[in-house]
């Protein structure tokens, strides 16, 4: 009896493997969406939208729960027929790296994403309270030397230069997508290892047939090249604006921001889409007495009052609203900070924020509304 012929399962090419990824990220979404209408009706647009990204978290973890946590193949590696192996057995991956393999790509961005912002406020914090300290220091040292009649400028000590260098591409410097970068360009290079998280745990993917010559797919070998050409122009870019752009004095070089300081020092953010931060200036706490104006009435240059000029709960201001339409169509309560729409509706501030962000019209007429174009009503 002859016996089988037994060969080595080639390792899966770069176009099943991406294939792959793109089905699963397919799937991924669509129980994401269930997943954000589910919790919709159960509590509510406004709860749906704050918790966006924990709910996707938990549809990935789900989707990779069913599939490989336990064992199985997920719906891209089923559609591409490949199988995930540890890259030095060449076997299926044991329970441990699969879990490994799914916390560290799922919550691991997720993590880094929500500790990134707390950790650049502490650093940017103390990088700007040592450059005070070091800015007394020069401004001791000048007097000084104008005092005994030296005219010779103090120098930037090589620490406060680099810490002002830190401090103005702080945002560059503790961002991990170089290193994403990095490992997609030398995926496309050598084909395997499409996600950070699978080099990490040492997981490929091979073949379950004998492939054919006529079944061999070109590399993304041209997409490495580009990729790794746009990092070095990026990089080349980033040394000669450091190097042509630094002024006089290290100490006055502000970071880069997308904030204006506007009036007597409110700050507004330039981003187009932070109106979030915008509107909180409308927003603030009460306003002191008029002994006592606040820094926003300083600013717009508006005089303090007692009293604001209209109660929105008086009869004389809104007894030309019945009493059915002074609750938000959207909560059904009493309506808080009332906002229009460009189309005349009134809502809860928080309410149409919230709807709009979500889905851009006005709930009742379904006109278009975008959430920069909500104007809150203020007294």
């Amino acid at each position: 009896m002859a016996s089988p012929v037994r060969y080595a399962y080639p390792f899966a090419s770069s176009p099943d493997i991406i294939r792959s990824h793109q089905k699963d990220a397919y799937f991924s979404g669509v129980l994401l969406e269930q997943l954000s209408t589910l919790l919709r009706k159960l509590y509510g647009a406004r709860f749906a939208h704050t918790y966006i990204s924990e709910t996707r978290v938990a549809g990935e973890i789900l989707y990779l729960a069913l599939t490989t946590a336990i064992g199985n193949r997920t719906l891209g590696e089923e559609y591409t027929d490949i199988v995930q192996v540890e890259n030095e057995s060449g076997r299926l991956p044991a329970l441990g790296r699969r879990a490994g393999y799914i916390l560290s790509c799922i919550l691991g961005p997720y993590l880094l994403g929500r500790a990134l912002p707390a950790l650049r406020r502490r650093l940017r914090a103390k990088l700007e309270a040592n450059l005070r300290w070091y800015t007394r220091q020069q401004a001791r040292a000048q007097q000084q030397a104008k005092e005994s009649g030296s005219t010779k400028r103090i120098s930037d000590p090589i620490a406060m230069r680099l810490q002002n260098y830190i401090l103005r591409n702080l945002d560059t410097i503790t961002s991990p997508s170089p290193v994403y970068a990095l490992s997609l360009a030398t995926f496309y290079f050598s084909g395997s290892y499409y996600h950070l998280s699978k080099r990490l745990w040492g997981l490929r993917y091979i073949f379950t047939r004998q492939v054919q010559e006529s079944d061999q797919r070109a590399g993304y070998e041209v997409l490495g090249v580009l990729l790794v050409l746009q990092m070095a122009v990026q990089g080349y870019l980033h040394i000669h604006n450091t190097m042509t752009s630094a002024p006089d004095r290290v100490t006055s070089d502000l970071p880069t921001s997308t904030s204006a300081i506007v009036g007597g020092g409110a700050e507004v953010s330039l981003d187009p889409n932070a109106y979030s931060a915008n509107n909180a200036l409308l927003f603030d706490a009460a306003a002191p007495p008029a002994s006592a104006p606040s820094d926003l009435q300083k600013w717009t240059n508006t005089p303090a009052a007692d009293k604001p000029r209209f109660e929105l709960t008086h009869e004389e201001t809104m007894g030309w609203i019945g009493g059915g339409n002074r609750k938000c169509t959207l909560c059904l309560e009493e309506m808080k900070d009332p906002s229009v729409t460009t189309c005349g509706h009134v809502f809860c501030w928080t309410c149409i924020s919230d709807w709009a962000r979500e889905k851009p019209e006005c709930p009742l007429c379904r006109q278009s509304c975008l959430v920069q174009h909500v104007l809150p009503l203020r007294g």
